[in-house]
């Protein structure tokens, strides 16, 4: 992954705060296509609450057009819409058992499940999921989601039990391992930024996923950590045995090497598809003030750090000083 005119660490992070801005405006990856020469897409989903996945769905298709389609009593799609195909479902895999994304430990029958997610349904968000968009569509997802909060959708970052999320499943720019690397290297640097980011305006840490080990984030930011795209792999499999994790590569890992990661989480729910699964916490369906732009910038600057290697390396030389002096400290 090459840029020919990187940021530094200050620019990379230089955008809006994650909060509720009026007119923000979405800014565009620096490497536009993939390895393919296709424009890049990104995969939008963002979890609400308030009313059926059935109402929402007919909402979407009275705004946008198309038609719904059934997949089951908790599963709804929109096909041809004017934004693309649209999809808004119940988000427990228990609900769906026509689906074999993995081999869940219980399968309830369509009577069953379709009773348990009647059950549910006041406590488990429904999702709307946006086929992949051209960045500069974005804000046709914004414009959702509006359609949403004036039929009914509520949501205010979080429920009683975990959180309304926003996802975001990147294309990469290309499955190479040192891409791949450079990506993972410069979330892990820009983590504590876009943890902070991503709570505003709160400022809580309820929900968050789950940190990456330390020593992983030892490991991956040392200036000579270059591995392979299996070694990658394997790396990410032994220390993140989970898709709780703020940027979330199973379902990369899934579509590269199915077998790999299969032997290692049989049940786990991964959808097998070649993104970046960037995971943020709080959705604000709710407030009419909310945009995803913010979120989706904070994507952008890891993209640009990524793209700078000796940038990278730097950081990471930092990163090892630091901490070697936060260790001798805490030793003596």
């Amino acid at each position: 992954m090459h840029n020919h005119d990187p940021p530094r660490l200050a620019a990379a992070v230089t955008g809006p705060r994650l909060s509720f801005e009026a007119s923000p405006i979405f800014q565009q990856l620096p490497f536009r296509r993939n390895a393919h020469g296709l424009a890049r897409r990104v995969g939008v989903e963002v979890e609400f609450q308030g009313i059926s996945a059935q109402s929402a769905a007919q909402a979407l298709a009275a705004e946008f057009g198309g038609t719904c389609w059934q997949e089951d009593p908790h599963a709804f799609h929109i096909l041809d819409t004017s934004i693309g195909r649209l999809a808004v479902e119940l988000d427990i895999r228990y609900a769906h058992p026509q689906r074999s994304t993995a081999a869940p430990r219980v399968r309830l029958g369509t009577t069953g499940a379709a009773w348990l997610g009647t059950v549910l349904a006041g406590v488990v968000p429904r999702e709307l999921i946006t086929a992949p968009l051209p960045v500069d569509k974005l804000d046709r997802v914004d414009r959702a989601i509006g359609v949403l909060r004036a039929a009914g959708a509520r949501g205010a970052g979080t429920t009683l039990f975990g959180s309304l999320g926003l996802h975001f499943n990147i294309d990469p720019p290309s499955l190479d391992a040192e891409t791949l690397t450079a990506v993972l290297k410069a979330f892990l640097l820009l983590t504590p930024w876009l943890r902070q980011e991503a709570t505003r305006p709160t400022a809580s840490t309820a929900f968050l996923p789950a940190s990456y080990p330390r020593a992983y984030v030892r490991r991956v930011l040392a200036p000579d950590y270059w591995p392979s795209r299996e070694a990658l792999a394997e790396d990410y499999l032994d220390a993140n045995p989970t898709r709780n994790r703020d940027l979330d590569l199973l379902p990369l890992f899934l579509h590269l090497d199915p077998a790999q990661v299969r032997a290692r989480l049989p049940y786990e729910k991964i959808g097998k598809r070649a993104v970046f699964h960037y995971r943020l916490p709080r959705a604000h369906v709710g407030n009419p003030l909310w945009s995803i732009t913010s979120a989706w910038n904070s994507w952008v600057a890891v993209e640009r750090l990524a793209g700078d290697r000796r940038r990278l390396d730097e950081l990471g030389r930092e990163f090892r000083d630091a901490r070697d002096v936060r260790d001798a400290n805490t030793a003596t």
